[in-house]
């Protein structure tokens, strides 16, 4: 083979290996661990690649640590009047926005790490720790409480409008209410006295005048 020959094979390898490169690239996911970090966390995934600038090996080496940390983490069941005490609560903040939406914020706020707390997720004083077991979790909800928590803690000169403050509470309440429900192994754990509580749900709606 003449040595023309030769360079010419040599760049055609070259050009196929940097395509090759280019196209797998450090932003693309790894594969079936990837994927299944995708169905676990869902818009916590993106986040999560967004906030590494869009590593995805990076944003995956998280993720897969998240869940070797919490994904055993069983939660305790709540009973019948503790749930129905949150509700409450929730149902009352609703109501508090209309007339003062920042203390009512941060309460929510206060109350998701309670509640997070009471269904044994890491405690509301280890906040970064209840929000990475959360969105082991509970991906598809958990920047709600971020909202709500970064919301609560803007500063006084800084607050964020009243729409935006309506936007954390309604994105939180959707992380309250996949805590706050009842789950089977509920049941499993203390049937005859959650036998009353069967078929209980929450469903929260905004007052009028809140702009909801």
């Amino acid at each position: 083979m003449s040595t023309v020959l030769i360079v010419v094979a040599l760049l055609v390898v070259f050009v196929a290996v940097v395509a090759a490169v280019l196209y797998i690239g450090p932003g693309r996911s790894g594969g079936r661990r990837g994927r299944g970090l995708k169905r676990r966390f869902g818009p916590e995934y993106e986040r999560t690649v967004a906030r590494h600038d869009g590593d995805v090996k990076a944003a995956e080496r998280e993720l897969a640590e998240r869940v070797e940390r919490h994904g055993a983490l069983r939660t305790r069941p709540l009973s019948r009047e503790a749930r129905e005490q949150y509700v409450a609560l929730w149902t009352g903040l609703q109501e508090q926005f209309v007339d003062a939406p920042l203390p009512a914020v941060a309460e929510a706020d206060r109350l998701l790490g309670r509640l997070a707390q009471d269904r044994g997720f890491p405690e509301a004083s280890a906040y970064e720790e209840q929000i990475a077991a959360l969105s082991v979790h509970h991906g598809h909800y958990v920047d709600g409480y971020r909202h709500v928590h970064r919301a609560a803690r803007a500063d006084a000169h800084h607050e964020s409008d009243t729409e935006e403050l309506r936007e954390a509470m309604v994105e939180a309440r959707r992380l309250f209410e996949a805590l706050v429900a009842e789950h089977p192994e509920d049941h499993a754990r203390h049937a005859p006295r959650q036998a009353a509580g069967r078929g209980h749900r929450f469903h929260a709606t905004w007052p009028k005048g809140s702009g909801a």
